[in-house]
This record gives C-alpha cells, sequence and structure tokens, in this order.
C-alpha cells in the first residue's frame, strides 16, 4: 500500500466522481463530500466535519493556537499548508501559473479568482457605481471607497485603513519589521512590491519603455518623469 506513494496509483474510485485513492478509508472520508454526513462536530460552535483531523485544524480558530511558525519572521499559523503558502512570500515561488497570462501566484485560490479575469465573469456588482468584481469580499472593499469608511484602524497613530492588510503593512513603520529580504544583497523591506522592484537593480529587468524613444526603467514613476523630457512638461515644485 505504501509503495503506491511513489508510483501514483489510485486503484479505490469513488463511483460518483471518478476520484482516485490509494487508501479505502481515504475513500471513505472523501465520500462524506457526496453524502453530506459530519459526524466531527465542534464543541464550541457546533460547526460540523468530515474528518476529525479537519476538526482539530478548525478548533485553533478557537484556542488561538498557531504552532506552526515561519522561519524568517516567526509569524504562527495554525495549518502546515498555511505556513507553505506563507514561505512563498519569503522565496518570491509562484508554483501556480495561469494558463492563459502566464501569471503566477502563491496559492491555488488566488489563481482561480484570477482567471476570472480571462472569462469576464464578475458576479458582485456595486450599486453605487456598477463596477463589477469577481469575489463579494472585493465588492465590500471597494464600497468603502464610497462609504469612506476606514474600519482598520492603527492603535500607535489613529491612522485608519480601509483594507487590513494596507494597515499590516503600515504597522511596519512603527514596528521597523522588514519581513522581505533579497536573496543577491541581503537588503530587508517592508513590502514584498519594493523588494521586487529592488530585484531589478540586479536583474537588469527594465519593464517600462518609453514609446517614444525605447528607453527602459525599473519603475512606473521613473517612466513618467522621463516622459516629461518629451512633452516638455515641467515638474511640480513648492511653492
Amino acid at each position: 500500500m505504501h509503495q503506491r506513494v511513489h508510483t501514483g496509483e489510485r486503484p479505490i474510485i469513488c463511483s460518483p466522481c471518478g476520484k482516485g485513492f490509494t487508501r479505502l478509508d481515504n475513500l471513505r472520508i472523501h465520500q462524506r463530500v457526496h453524502t453530506g454526513e459530519r459526524p466531527f462536530t465542534c464543541s464550541q460552535c457546533e460547526k460540523g466535519f468530515t474528518a476529525s483531523s479537519s476538526l482539530l485544524k478548525h478548533q485553533r480558530v478557537h484556542s488561538g493556537e498557531r504552532p506552526f511558525t515561519c522561519s524568517q519572521c516567526e509569524k504562527g499559523f495554525t495549518t502546515s499548508s498555511s505556513l507553505l503558502s506563507h514561505q512563498r512570500v519569503h522565496t518570491g515561488e509562484r508554483p501556480f501559473i495561469c494558463s492563459q497570462c502566464g501569471k503566477g501566484f502563491t496559492r491555488l485560490d488566488s489563481l482561480r479568482i484570477h482567471q476570472g479575469v480571462h472569462t469576464e465573469e464578475r458576479p458582485f456588482t456595486c450599486s453605487q457605481c456598477e463596477k463589477r468584481f469577481t469575489q463579494s469580499s472585493d465588492l465590500q472593499k471597494h464600497q468603502r471607497v464610497h462609504t469612506g469608511e476606514r474600519t482598520f484602524t492603527c492603535f500607535q497613530c489613529e491612522k485608519g485603513f480601509a483594507r487590513l492588510s494596507n494597515l499590516q503593512i503600515h504597522q511596519r513603520v512603527h514596528t521597523g519589521e522588514r519581513p522581505f529580504t533579497c536573496s543577491q544583497c541581503e537588503k530587508r523591506f517592508a513590502q514584498l512590491s519594493n523588494l521586487q522592484t529592488h530585484q531589478r537593480v540586479h536583474t537588469g529587468e527594465k519593464p517600462f519603455t518609453c514609446s517614444q524613444c525605447e528607453k527602459g526603467f525599473t519603475q512606473l514613476s521613473h517612466l513618467q518623469r522621463h516622459q516629461r523630457v518629451h512633452t516638455g512638461e515641467k515638474a511640480l515644485t513648492c511653492s
């Protein structure tokens, strides 16, 4: 039975959906997806689960236990899979590739959401401006543009943010945390996007090209500044 791990053989087949398994007990757990059976129940919130391992992971939501810790930034996670996904932030690995445009993602669910860009499926519509979104969570975030709501507040300086991710990035101003490290020169950055821009110093990549003279730049802001040479536009100066 163990050798199937190496051979990839999955001889035990689920009759409703055709999915294969190496072990009979794995098939029995899987079949609960079709029957709706959830024999493992959380004593705190009564949510049901198909497997005891899933219940164990869920209970960490209530206990606050985060047994899986990132060796780079010491952030804790409730599951090993969440830690693995997070570590790609540091390594830059993006194993989930869009077959349409080649864009890479750290998580499979992020790829699936992105694929809506190509299918043009955007089922969530803003009632104010009719802008459409692939996810309801993106619509909710967008609606704060209209309401001006800034639900996430920095406890240090009381600055408000519309998104939790923006607050978390901002807080690094106070903590001095720089979790993103360049593998070439070990320079550290507070944001992944800043690391990616910096890495172009080493790779020589210049993705922003002037349409007039074809000169390349590592950053969009540098291209925009350069284009004033052609337009004659003067930079804004302090009065």
